[in-house]
Parts: structure tokens; sequence; C-alpha cells
């Protein structure tokens, strides 16, 4: 599977970057699973769940562009960067935003305790399911989890499918980081 080039470009700038960023400067990635050497790691983590997102189709009705995003540094948000995808000729591919939303559209989500294997302090079984609406953390969650099961939550409520997936509106096999004791399978119900 070719993943698309996706474009970061510093829009704004607020502070001291220790990477010596500016607005106007511009990156890209080859995919979303190679940013540049020696590129900032805390922005790859914030940014994550939106390259993934655009990787796998989704897109953002909230931006002119929809396949596009805004993201900030996450030390103290002194910088705001633009997220596009590159198409084959490393062109930015554009698809207009076709009306304002009115506000947000939260999908209904599945996890699933796809197979268990070994010990999991949280005791979740095979089979056990979780939903939640939109990015909302499910209660009492285990948070390692979560945090590795939140870019494909955030890809399905923004409309991505997983081609490569029997159901390409469910991504199977995200292992727990955990020694991988756990793995989840993530559905979009609606």
């Amino acid at each position: 599977m070719k993943f698309p080039k996706l474009k970061f470009t510093v829009i704004k700038k607020e502070g001291y970057c220790y990477h010596n960023y500016n607005v106007g400067d511009e990156f890209i990635l080859k995919d979303f699973t190679h940013p540049p050497e020696n590129f900032c790691l805390g922005l790859v983590k914030s940014a994550f769940a939106p390259m993934y997102t655009l990787t796998f189709g989704g897109s953002f009705a909230f931006m002119e562009n929809t396949r596009s995003i805004t993201t900030t540094c996450p030390d103290d948000a002194k910088l705001t960067f633009k997220i596009e995808v590159l198409d084959d000729n490393d062109k930015v591919e554009v698809i207009p935003q076709k009306e304002k939303p009115k506000g947000p559209n939260p999908k209904t989500l599945e996890i699933e305790a796809q197979e268990v294997r070994g010990h999991c302090f949280y005791g979740y079984k095979q089979g056990q399911k979780f939903t939640v609406k939109g990015l909302k953390t499910p209660e009492g969650f285990c948070g390692a989890a979560y945090s590795i099961l939140f870019p494909v939550l955030f890809a399905l409520n923004f409309g991505a499918k997983f081609s490569f997936e029997k159901d390409p509106n469910c991504k199977t096999g995200t292992a727990c980081p955990d020694g991988g004791h756990i793995k989840f399978k993530v559905r979009r119900v609606e």
C-alpha cells in the first residue's frame, strides 16, 4: 500500500522553538511513518492522529480545504502547523469545504478486546466491548492502551477507511503497548 506524502507548514509562532522553526518553514514527510531527519518528535506526537486520518482518506469538514488540518506544538502551543496531503505530482490535494459545519458530528465507535494473550492489569477479556461517542475517553479505560488506540479512533471519527481490512470501517490488531497482551479492534458503528 502506498501512503501519500504530507506537507507541514509553520503558519504561526508565539515563542521560542527549540528547533528554530519559523513561520513559512515547510517540511515534507515521505509518508506518515517517515518524518524528516531531526524533525521534532513532540510535533510528531501532536500531529500523528491527524496524519493518520489524512493518510487513510479522512477529512476535516471544518477546514476550507477538507484534506488539511492545523495542529499546535505540544510545548506551550508555541507553533501552529498546517498539515496537507500531497498528490502524486507533489501538489497539495484540495477538496473544498461544501458548507461550514453547524457543530461537531461525533461518530459512534466501538472498541473490542479482539485477542488476549497474557496478563492485563485492567483484566480485559476477549470480546469485551466499549462504546464511545466521538473522541470521548471510555471511563476507567487503560490510558496506555487508549493512547495507542487514539489515532485509529480519531481517523474513524473523521471518515477514514482501512481498505486493507475486511471491513474498511474497522481497524484490527492494534496492540497494547504493555507487551502486546491485548489486541484491539476499533469499528465505526455509525
